[in-house]
């Protein structure tokens, strides 16, 4: 297994970056460019593992896709809601949106579909959104076992109807439907009741959608939200330009927290679609200061003596943040609690768990909660140690920073960030240290 060793600065940061295009958006556009009537081109498109799993399974469901890798850029020619194969496999990895997203657009096919993942993707609920789904008309059965992957999808269209979700396990079953909804055969009215874990990237998939020309009606009352899918709708091909990856430029902007300057990220600003663009909050509330427009961000650490603080917080809207402010939270002056991030429990590792083991390994004392844990910074300063990330691309983003400061600290398998971002530590080590 090959290893990353980390290398301190020797200095505070003064960097201006730009980043690839974001995961999440790259994916929920080119669902909608590939239902869509006529060609969409997607600018900034994101290429790594995770959206060129989807751009496969797109392409065995009978999609044509052409890529220019180095602009990069991606044309998408839609097929106007009639999905041209009948008989397809989707390998999906261990990428989540390309499973869900394309378990709910097979059904609207003619056909039959096997959706398959990763030996930890087959541990990966999805048991709600087949549940949706069979609702609203589908067709679909477990190969093994009940409510995990692989699935088949016996597609006949989807009627449409009303579905509810009470506390799904992920936002993405309810993006999933979202996106394929507008071409069942009549209204699609989705109830979703109690806690809904990342609901920001919910914005986001109805964001996209618009930008493609479909519109979802939304009310809200108390603990119940009601989205009313109008049928019929079609995406209509465009020309559209994917923003820089809000989850990633985490990394790079809790940087200048813990090692000091200021880190500023071209192209991701209070104009954001994503949730996770909110995480300078959180810095803030650690004593770093912030400073956005439209279209950046800059965030520079705490003024010279000054530690950073620890903060009690509820990161449910962003529990894509949680590994980064696990490892920022080893260099404040007091304990950080993270709550209500029982999501993590499911997603491409046990963060919970993991972070808990590779946190104490840095000598840290960690308290784990079912849904979150409270980080208590070591008394003696962190102590290096080599990092495992099992399988999971956040573990080895996030943990890099703690090799900013501390000599020692070394990253197995670094090659797992190619799930977002393959050139991860190129860019981590090209954060530039000039004179102000």
């Amino acid at each position: 297994m090959s290893v990353y060793r980390c290398q301190p600065l020797t200095r505070p940061l003064d960097a201006v970056i730009t980043l690839p295009g974001s995961k999440s958006i790259t994916n929920r556009a080119l669902i909608c460019a590939a239902l869509a009537d006529g060609s969409s081109i997607l600018r900034n498109v994101l290429l790594a593992d995770d959206t060129r799993l989807m751009m496969d399974a797109l392409r065995a469901l009978g999609i044509a896709i052409t890529v220019d890798e180095k602009k990069p850029v991606a044309e998408v020619t839609g097929c106007r809601g009639f999905m041209p194969s009948e008989d397809a496999f989707l390998s999906c990895g261990n990428s989540g949106t390309t499973l869900r997203f394309c378990t709910a657009l097979a059904a609207l096919g003619n056909g039959q579909f096997t959706l398959d993942g990763v030996a930890r993707m087959r541990e990966r609920p999805i048991g709600d959104l087949v549940e949706a789904l069979q609702g609203l008309g589908a067709g679909i059965e477990y190969m093994n076992r009940e409510g995990y992957p692989p699935i088949v999808v016996h597609a006949q269209g989807l009627r449409g109807g009303q579905v509810v979700l009470e506390s799904p396990a992920s936002s993405q079953f309810v993006s999933a439907l979202f996106l394929s909804s507008p071409y069942a055969s009549r209204d699609v009215k989705i109830e979703l009741r109690g806690e809904v874990p990342s609901i920001p990237y919910l914005r986001t998939t109805l964001a996209v959608m618009e930008e493609f020309g479909v519109s979802v009606l939304h009310e809200s009352h108390e603990r119940e939200s009601r989205f009313i899918v109008a049928a019929p709708q079609r995406y209509q091909g465009t020309t559209y330009t994917i923003e820089p990856d809000a989850s990633n430029a985490t990394y790079f902007l809790a940087a200048a927290a813990i090692a000091g300057g200021r880190v500023t990220v071209e192209g991701l600003g209070t104009y954001s679609i994503q949730g996770d663009a909110k995480f300078t909050r959180v810095l803030e509330q650690m004593s770093c200061r912030v400073g956005q427009m439209g279209t950046s961000t800059t965030v520079t650490g705490p003024p010279d003596g000054a530690r950073l603080r620890g903060i009690d917080i509820d990161l449910n809207d962003m529990p894509d943040t949680v590994q980064t402010l696990a490892v920022v939270a080893l260099f404040a002056d007091s304990p950080t609690t993270i709550r209500n991030v029982a999501s993590l429990r499911v997603k491409e590792t046990d963060r919970i768990a993991a972070l808990r083991e590779e946190l104490s390994r840095l000598g840290a004392k960690v308290d784990e909660f079912t849904d979150g844990l409270r980080i208590f910074p070591p008394i003696r300063g962190v102590v290096p140690a080599k990092i495992r990330t099992y399988e999971d691309h956040r573990m080895a983003m996030s943990f890099a920073l703690a090799g900013l400061m501390i000599p020692g600290i070394e990253i197995e398998n670094p090659e797992c960030c190619g799930k977002t971002m393959p050139d991860y530590f190129e860019r981590f080590e090209r954060l530039e240290t000039r004179p102000s």
